[in-house]
């Protein structure tokens, strides 16, 4: 008995040893804050456009690639399987994005090869904290894939180019086929990152690195290695974008993406921010916004620019990378919020290494105050401000007043289906995220706000209210109005409800 209890406190001892609890512990808090009441705030204007290009996947058993979209297929098929183990609501429609949110943190702590363990260790929690990346995980929405797989693809190149190992091969492949399978924008982080480099060699030539390596250390990744990564890559971006294999017209899409991209975003397309313009091509709104919401990432933009003359090659080449991407993404007009975690992600690093650097103790505890400062900007955003138009995060986002009629008219459908049949009119320019809130009620129509009449009996009518007016001269007296507002942006909406489906509503 003795000798069986002794064992098991050796395994369990082992299994302490094995497992990395710092890892853990910050993935748990990060768990917590992504998943803590996920269905609090409204579906956004661009998570009912990602659910409604869901539904059509399966309507037309496949997903067909439009370049108009901007977007790959893979956070699509993400949501789809989601929805398909979970039904459609918003927790399935937010859980892949949540997902990705938390896998990025022990990605983060690969690069402890080459800042330490107790830097990537204040990096992860720092990210695991931070205001932006938490808010846009929680939203289904490509950014926090795109950004998984920008830092695995960086991770990969520098440990191609500096290790030489078989596992910086598969990052720097699996990182940009997940980036092209992700968001068109691949080409700024891929074009950041060779410019980088290019800069680097330069630079090196003035200011030499003192502990470079003189000989490379040996490859441990061989040709065949190369060719069954090439493989596999070829084959997952033939896979999604031909639809798998049913709509081979998609595979044109990631090239044409990019010239209709470079065309919207070289003018803006109403996402401009002249307010923080300072010079014709460049403005400060990245900044503003780190300056408002992310105060570790301030501290981790400060101090990467002591590795220019101090650093090694990992820690000057993310040095110009971060400080790259922050001015492409700068000159270009094409401004939305959520891209600031694609911008930032470098300086978590930095943030880890000014920490570990420190020789006071007061430095340290200056850093707990900041991720613990962090932490409630977080959860005053996330729980609390997440519809405020005050807040620059909060941007296109749906007010929760469209539940006042939405919540009694699904919750009346899912006791009875026959109110599925509902049928339905809508007259806004701008109608998402109801169309997939609403994807189960089959004869809804979505009209735009230039025609506008009454038709042949639906049951509601969803209209601005500046032309609300042309309805209510219409209609009879058997409709009851609803005010909402949809979001920032638009006219406060009206509805008209039959009185016997309000009524049945009320029940």
């Amino acid at each position: 008995m003795i000798y069986k209890k002794k064992t098991l406190l050796i395994n369990i001892k082992k299994i302490i040893q094995y497992w990395s609890w710092d890892l853990i512990l910050i993935i748990l808090l990060a768990l917590i804050l992504r998943l803590l009441l996920l269905d609090l705030r409204a579906p956004h204007f661009d998570e009912g456009v990602n659910g409604w290009f869901v539904d059509q996947m399966r309507a037309n058993g496949t997903f067909q690639y439009s370049p108009e979209n901007f977007h790959g297929p893979w956070h699509f098929y993400n949501i789809f399987l989601s929805q398909e183990l979970l039904g459609r609501n918003l927790w399935a429609l937010r859980i892949p994005t949540v997902i990705a949110s938390v896998l990025t943190i022990p990605v983060i702590f690969l690069f402890g090869r080459w800042f330490g363990r107790i830097a990537v260790r204040w990096a992860a929690l720092a990210f695991a904290v931070s205001t932006a990346t938490t808010f846009y995980g929680r939203y289904a929405i490509h950014e926090s894939w795109f950004l998984l797989f920008i830092i695995l693809f960086t991770w990969g190149t520098i440990a191609l180019w500096q290790d030489r190992d078989k596992a910086g091969l598969w990052a720097f492949i699996i990182g940009l086929t997940g980036m092209i399978l992700n968001k068109e924008t691949y080409i700024i982080h891929v074009g950041s990152l060779i410019l980088a480099a290019i800069v680097l060699m330069f630079w090196n030539k003035f200011v030499p690195i003192i502990d470079s390596k003189k000989i490379p250390p040996p490859r441990t990744w061989s040709k065949k290695d190369i060719w069954i990564s090439c493989t596999t890559a070829i084959f997952l971006l033939i896979f999604f974008y031909s639809g798998n294999f049913l709509y081979l017209e998609g595979l044109f899409g990631p090239f044409q993406a990019i010239i209709k991209w470079v065309s919207v975003g070289s003018i803006g397309s109403g996402h401009e921010k002249e307010l923080y313009d300072v010079l014709p091509f460049v403005n400060y709104y990245w900044l503003a916004l780190i300056i408002r919401y992310e105060w570790p990432i301030l501290i981790g933009l400060l101090w990467s620019i002591r590795y220019m003359w101090k650093g090694t090659i990992p820690q000057r080449l993310l040095t110009i990378l971060g400080f790259g991407v922050l001015l492409a993404y700068s000159i270009i007009p094409y401004k939305t919020p959520w891209c600031i975690i694609t911008v930032i992600w470098p300086w978590f690093l930095f943030f880890g290494a000014a920490i570990e650097s420190a020789r006071k103790r007061w430095i340290k505890i200056l850093a707990i105050i900041l991720l613990i400062a962090s932490l409630t900007q977080n959860i005053r955003l996330n729980f609390f401000n997440f519809e405020s138009d005050h807040e620059p995060y909060v941007y296109v986002q749906t007010y929760n007043s469209i539940y006042t009629f939405i919540d009694p008219l699904l919750n009346l459908a899912k006791s009875d289906s026959s109110y599925y049949q509902t049928k339905g009119a809508v007259y806004l320019e701008s109608v998402y995220p109801l169309p997939w809130i609403l994807g189960d009620f089959s004869n809804l129509g979505y009209y735009g706000s230039k025609n506008i009449s009454v038709l042949s009996d639906p049951e509601f009518y969803i209209i601005e209210s500046k032309n609300a007016y042309i309805l209510r001269e219409q209609l009879e007296k058997d409709y009851v109005e609803i005010s909402f507002k949809l979001r920032a942006g638009l006219d406060e909406c009206i509805i008209f409800i039959k009185k016997t489906l309000y009524e049945e509503m009320g029940k």
